[in-house]
């Protein structure tokens, strides 16, 4: 009986594809994951026409992938014949995101990085006015600061309180402070709302927080928000503390390119879309 999972001859492309696939893997899975991501890339339901020409596979195979995946849920066919997400992937979904650990995720997902070995890392979440540090990996330097679980700083003056405080709305962080002066660590600390509202904006259009000697003075941090799939408002912020380096240019663009990466794919983990 013929095997339309797995049809001869293959395209040089396709062929070219299996031979990049590591030892035991199972063609048609790999190829079935392809049909999945070529539905989730596309606003609108997909025919088998379009699906055979994105994929470049023969259409009886992407017939018998669809045909198995509709079967399971992971994919709806829709009466014109069209073929789009089903409704099973958000059950898998939920069940993923209900076993994430997220300092667990944290721990692992900077130790795969390993992109500035030797640096203070921590994983900060918001209450309140201040951040509340659940995970951290404390660096070679002597910061002067040796961060701990459960420590309590102001989020106005550290890296990711202000990376979690940029993924709101200013009128958010207006009735947050309403009332409450913001506390200074430095003379480098904000001193008013404004000042405060004007760096967030700054950081949301970077991408990225500066504390610079706002916490401690001779250490400057970066930080970055983190995301789940609940929306745009960050769950939780991530930073990397160093020695503060005056004078070297382009002297922050390790941790920056380390701390946009780790929060990207951490935040990834954790079923945020792509932004």
């Amino acid at each position: 009986m013929k095997n339309t999972l797995l049809p001869e001859p293959m395209s040089t492309a396709n062929a070219q594809t299996d031979q990049k696939m590591p030892k035991g893997a199972v063609p048609s899975v790999l190829r079935a994951v392809q049909i999945l991501d070529t539905l989730a890339g596309s606003r609108e339901p997909l025919s088998l026409a379009e699906l055979t020409a994105r994929l470049g596979l023969p259409k009886s195979s992407i017939l018998a992938l669809a045909t198995s995946l509709a079967r399971t849920g992971l994919v709806r066919r829709l009466d014109s014949g069209a073929y789009r997400l089903g409704t099973h992937l958000v059950d898998l979904a939920h069940a993923y995101l209900a076993n994430i650990d997220l300092t667990q995720e944290f721990a692992s997902t900077w130790d795969a990085l390993a992109m500035l070995p030797g640096e203070g890392v921590v994983l900060a979440l918001l209450d309140g006015t201040d951040v509340v540090y659940v995970a951290c990996r404390n660096g070679d330097s002597p910061l002067g600061v040796t961060y701990r679980i459960g420590m309590r700083l102001p989020a106005n003056c550290t890296a990711t309180g202000k990376a979690l405080l940029s993924t709101q709305p200013d009128e958010h962080v207006r009735a947050l402070y309403r009332g409450t002066p913001l506390r200074r660590l430095t003379p480098h600390s904000h001193k008013t709302l404004r000042a405060l509202l004007a760096d967030l904006s700054e950081i949301r259009l970077r991408g990225y927080s500066i504390d610079d000697e706002e916490t401690r003075e001779g250490m400057r941090c970066i930080g970055a928000p983190v995301f789940d799939s609940s929306g745009s408002r960050a769950i939780a912020a991530v930073a990397v503390s160093t020695l503060k380096r005056d004078g070297e240019p382009g002297r922050d663009q390790p941790e920056i390119a380390a701390v946009r990466e780790f929060s990207r794919v951490l935040s990834k983990r954790l079923g945020a879309k792509p932004l």
